[in-house]
């Protein structure tokens, strides 16, 4: 009896058994060993509970055998346990669920793999007391460890320690070691040594330069001190040290010095600029000083200096003097504007040849007081802002003058207005046949507006000074240059034969629109500049490009138009005829009226058709409408000839070219209508106005691959008319 004991449960035929078979057994355990070492694709999917068991199955490929098992799924920490209790392996788990899972084979030891991880872990079968085992625990490599992400220690380093990386919670990551010179040596990719700490100190040499984002000692530095940096509470951050000439020495990055302290000295000298939010001397300043800042109670801020030309110069960004005190005087000189109480905004800016008066919300003003102990003024105000359209600029007269008042009455006496704005003049006066410009009024009329120039004698223009509309000089005509929009225009009088474009009105024909064109007299478009009505020059036609309604509907036109034949109008042909007219009943609705068409050999039906007089005696084209009593899915394929037949033409006469139109399957539901795509250009001989003419319709077995009758139901036929009616 075969027996599944094995450490990969492989089949283990007894004696005698599997007979014919034991090879294909065989190839089966061969298998299952290769797949022992193989890499899970699909993986494990653990189950949703706190509890999941893998078991491996007997004989029969498992993702449980692979030696790389991917463990899916999830959805909380789960206990994993590899069955049978009794199986030997060794495995390498990828967890790929979001939780920690833990293994387990008996009541032995468990191994946990972290949710990401990846543990190779081993089982010893030992049955209920089976243990789960990390192989990676206490790992030793001969030669590098190469890591491509991290190494996370999670125990504490040891005294002895030659050289171990650690870690503990209170400590974080810990680096250790025992070397004769150092206790551990950082070195950088060339083998250079960038860090010690020597043999049983708590000192750290640094070999080069010393980069963090603070730096905080914690204690104080001493008199010897050669260069230290040190703290107390009490002085906060100390910079101290000893050399020849100074004591510090502050550099900028090229090496150059910033501020040093004298050897021995309490004073700093800075080589530079000082920027500062505040420098608060504290200090007098004294009369031998070439350039100072100092400060009294009773003074305040004192500026001091002593040059040839100037005692103190206040200068600008841009190293232009803005106010002097020249040397030994108390003068002061302003080269640019003196703003007063808020200057450029809100104040008085005084400048060379320039007042401005600006102020902080209301109208800026001048008062001029009179000369009786100030009594009275007169004030000059700025308008209001609402009153503005831009800056304005008044020039007093250059003469001896009093200035006219808005509100003031006064005569204005010899004055010439150049272009001026009136608001609601008065005009009381007719105009005369000789003026060059003028405007009048009379009672009749109303206002007046004439002139006279050599080509209009009226110009209206606009803001832009461009022409609006003109009265050519000495005529009654109105020329106007753009669009002319008006609530109604009424014409009242007669277009002429040679006018070009013109609007006109008659009492017999209304309104009446002419023009001359090269292709059409008149030309109707709409808003998209498209034309819509045309009246070819010299012609009574009418083209109009789109549709036309007529009360309501579209008006027929020539073009692309259809007739139904439905099969009850056709006959079979006596040779090669298809089956008699059928009427088929069916288990719902509409009764069949239907001629069938062999699947074995070509048959025909014919039908005749009078065109309208509108016909153009062009080819057609069809369409049919056919179905299948039956489930094949096979194509039909349907042709269409045709011959008119003239007064006092002999019928006998042949048909002219098949056109077969391309085949189409049918749906497989018994049935069902189908609709053949419309057919290529069928000619039809001898075609004309005024004949009768025969079709033949024919089902073209060669093309087509159903294998049950074809039901004929009726064609579609289009056919093209060039004329609206029959007239």
């Amino acid at each position: 009896m075969a027996t599944y004991v094995n450490d990969l449960r492989l089949k283990e035929i007894g004696t005698g058994e599997s007979s014919g078979t034991w090879g294909s057994e065989t190839n089966t355990n061969l298998e299952l060993i290769a797949e022992a070492f193989s890499y899970s694709s699909t993986g494990e999917a653990i189950a949703n509970a706190s509890t999941h068991t893998i078991t491996m199955a007997d004989g029969t490929s498992d993702e449980a055998r692979s030696f790389y098992l991917k463990c899916t799924g999830g959805g909380q920490a789960c206990t994993v346990t590899l069955a049978p209790n009794t199986l030997s392996k060794v495995w390498l788990i990828e967890n790929t669920t979001s939780y920690t899972l833990a293994f387990s084979q008996g009541s032995g030891a468990n191994i946990s793999v972290a949710a990401g991880q990846v543990k190779m872990i081993a089982t010893d079968g030992a049955g209920s007391g089976a243990a789960v085992y990390d192989l990676f625990t206490d790992l030793s490599v001969a030669g590098d460890l190469l890591v491509a992400n991290t190494i996370q220690p999670a125990g504490d380093t040891a005294s002895g320690d030659t050289a171990a990386i650690g870690y503990a919670s209170a400590d974080g990551i810990i680096v250790t070691g025992q070397g004769s010179t150092s206790d551990v040596t950082l070195k950088n990719d060339a083998d250079g040594t960038v860090l010690t700490i020597p043999t049983g100190t708590t000192n750290i040499d640094i070999v080069g330069v010393a980069t963090a984002a603070t730096f905080e000692p914690d204690g104080d530095t001493a008199a010897g001190d050669n260069a230290a940096i040190g703290y107390t509470s009490a002085e906060g951050l100390i910079l101290t040290g000893q050399g020849s000439t100074n004591d510090v020495t502050i550099k900028n990055d090229a090496d150059a010095d910033v501020l040093t302290i004298a050897t021995g000295g309490t004073s700093v000298d800075i080589v530079g600029d000082v920027t500062a939010s505040t420098v608060n001397a504290d200090g007098d300043t004294a009369s031998g000083d070439n350039a100072a800042m100092g400060y009294t109670a009773a003074e305040g801020l004192i500026l001091t200096g002593q040059g040839s030309t100037n005692d103190v110069t206040i200068k600008n960004d841009a190293d232009t003097a803005v106010l002097q005190i020249p040397t030994g005087t108390t003068n002061a000189t302003i080269a640019g504007t003196l703003g007063v109480a808020g200057g450029s905004t809100n104040g008085v800016e005084i400048s060379q040849g320039d007042i401005a008066l600006k102020n902080g919300g209301t109208q800026s003003t001048i008062k001029f007081y009179c000369e009786s102990s100030n009594a009275h003024y007169a004030q000059l105000q700025a308008p209001a802002h609402s009153a503005f359209d831009g800056n304005k600029t008044l020039t007093l007269p250059a003469v001896t003058d009093t200035l006219a008042g808005v509100a003031a009455t006064q005569t204005l006496t010899n004055k010439t207005l150049t272009t001026p704005v009136l608001n609601s003049p008065d005009i009381t006066g007719d105009t005369a046949a000789g003026d060059a410009a003028a405007l009048g009024y009379t009672s009749a009329e109303g206002i007046i507006v004439t002139g006279q120039g050599s080509t209009s004698d009226v110009t209206l223009k606009n803001d832009a000074d461009g022409t609006v509309l003109t009265i050519p000089t000495g005529t009654t005509n109105v020329d106007v240059v753009g669009d002319f929009t008006a609530g109604t225009l009424n014409a009242d009088g007669d277009t002429a034969a040679g006018d070009a474009a013109a609007i006109g009105y008659t009492a017999a024909e209304g309104i009446i629109i002419t023009g001359q064109g090269s292709t059409n007299d008149v030309t109707i478009k709409n808003d998209a500049d498209a034309d819509v009505i045309e009246i070819p020059t010299g012609t009574t036609n009418v083209t109009i490009a789109g549709t036309l309604d007529v009360g309501g509907a579209k008006a027929k036109v020539a073009g692309k138009e259809t007739i139904y034949v439905p099969a009850a109008s056709m006959y079979p042909n006596t040779t090669a005829g298809c089956a008699d007219l059928e009427q088929v009943e069916l288990s719902n609705g509409p009764e069949l009226k239907c001629l069938d068409f062999d699947a074995s050999s070509d048959e025909n039906a014919q039908f005749t058709v009078c065109f309208p007089k509108s016909w153009n005696e062009g080819t057609v084209t069809f369409q049919a409408f056919w179905t299948v009593t039956g489930t094949n899915t096979g194509t039909v394929a349907w042709g269409l000839s045709g011959g008119s037949m003239a007064d006092d033409a002999s019928i006998n006469t042949a048909f002219g070219t098949n056109v077969v139109a391309t085949a189409k399957a049918f749906s497989g539901t018994s049935n069902d209508m189908t609709v053949s795509a419309e057919s290529g250009a069928v000619t039809i001989a001898n075609a004309a106005v005024d004949t009768m003419t025969y079709f033949q319709i024919m089902r073209d077995v060669s093309a087509d691959s159903q294998s049950g009758d074809a039901r004929l139901l009726g064609i579609k036929l289009f056919f093209t008319t060039d004329a609206a009616n029959d007239a």
